[in-house]
C-alpha cells in the first residue's frame, strides 16, 4: 500500500516515513502543499497523511483542490489545533479522518487501516479470494489453511491484487502502488514478482488465482 506524507515538520515527517516503511507501507514524503499537489498529480496513492499548516499552500487548500478535481484518495489530516471548528472544517473540506498532534503512532496505523478498508469496500482487515486469505493486521497469508511466507514486496503486490479482486491491473499501475518515486529498477519487476507469487500461492493448487490478461496486465480472481 502506497502512502503520501505531507508534513513540514521535518523530524516528524522523517519519523513517520521511517516507521510506516517499517510497517510495510510504500511511502513518499514532501514538506509543503505545492509539493503535495505535484505528487498527487503524477502518482497514485492509497491514502494521504496531510498536515493542515504547511508553507506555500495549506493542507486544507490541497484537500479542497484534489476534491474539486474528483480525486477520492482517502485523507487523514494532522492538526495542532484541537477545537471542534477546526476539525469540522477539515472534515467538511473532504477529509475522511483527522488526528490532533501529538498522537500515538499506533492510533495512526489503526486509522489508516480503517480508512483504507472502508475505501476498498471491505468490512474487515482480512481479504479473501477463494481459499486464499491475507490479513493486513498480522501480515500473514494462508491458502487452504496453510500459511505462506512472503517477502515484504510480495505481500504488497498480493495485497494490491486482492484489494482489486477481479480488476485487471496493468504492470504500470501495480508498480505505481507498490514502489515509490525513489525506485530505480528493471522494467520487468512486476513480471518477476508475479512469478514469485504464482510459485508460492498457485503452483500447488488446482485453481489458479493469478491470471495474465495478454496486452493488459494481471488480475486475481477465482476461476469459473
Amino acid at each position: 500500500m502506497r502512502l503520501l506524507i505531507a508534513e513540514d515538520e521535518r523530524n516528524l515527517n522523517r519519523i513517520l516515513t521511517k516507521r510506516l516503511t517499517a510497517e510495510g507501507y510504500t511511502v513518499d514524503s514532501c514538506f509543503d502543499g505545492q509539493e503535495a499537489l505535484e505528487y498527487l498529480d503524477v502518482g497514485e496513492f492509497d491514502a494521504v497523511i496531510l498536515d493542515i499548516m504547511m508553507p506555500k499552500i495549506s493542507g486544507l487548500e490541497v484537500l479542497r483542490t484534489i476534491r474539486k478535481r474528483g480525486d477520492k484518495t482517502p485523507v487523514i489530516i494532522l492538526t495542532a489545533k484541537d477545537s471542534i471548528s477546526d476539525r469540522v472544517e477539515g472534515l467538511d473540506a473532504g477529509a475522511e479522518d483527522y488526528l490532533v498532534k501529538p498522537f500515538a503512532f499506533e492510533e495512526l496505523l489503526a486509522r489508516i487501516r480503517v480508512m483504507t478498508r472502508i475505501a476498498s469496500g471491505n468490512s474487515t482487515n482480512v481479504f479473501t479470494v477463494c481459499d486464499l486469505s491475507l490479513d493486513i493486521n498480522s501480515h500473514t497469508v494462508t491458502r487452504g489453511g496453510k500459511e505462506i511466507a512472503l517477502s515484504a514486496k510480495e505481500f504488497d503486490v498480493l495485497e494490491y491484487l486482492m484489494r482489486n479482486n477481479g480488476v485487471v491491473l496493468s504492470r504500470e499501475k501495480i508498480e505505481n502502488h507498490v514502489w515509490n518515486f525513489d525506485y530505480c529498477g528493471g522494467t520487468n519487476i512486476i513480471d518477476v514478482y508475479i512469478r514469485y507469487l504464482r510459485k508460492k500461492i498457485d503452483d500447488d493448487y488446482d485453481k489458479k488465482l493469478i491470471q495474465t490478461i495478454r496486452g493488459k496486465g494481471y488480475v486475481l480472481r477465482e476461476q469459473q
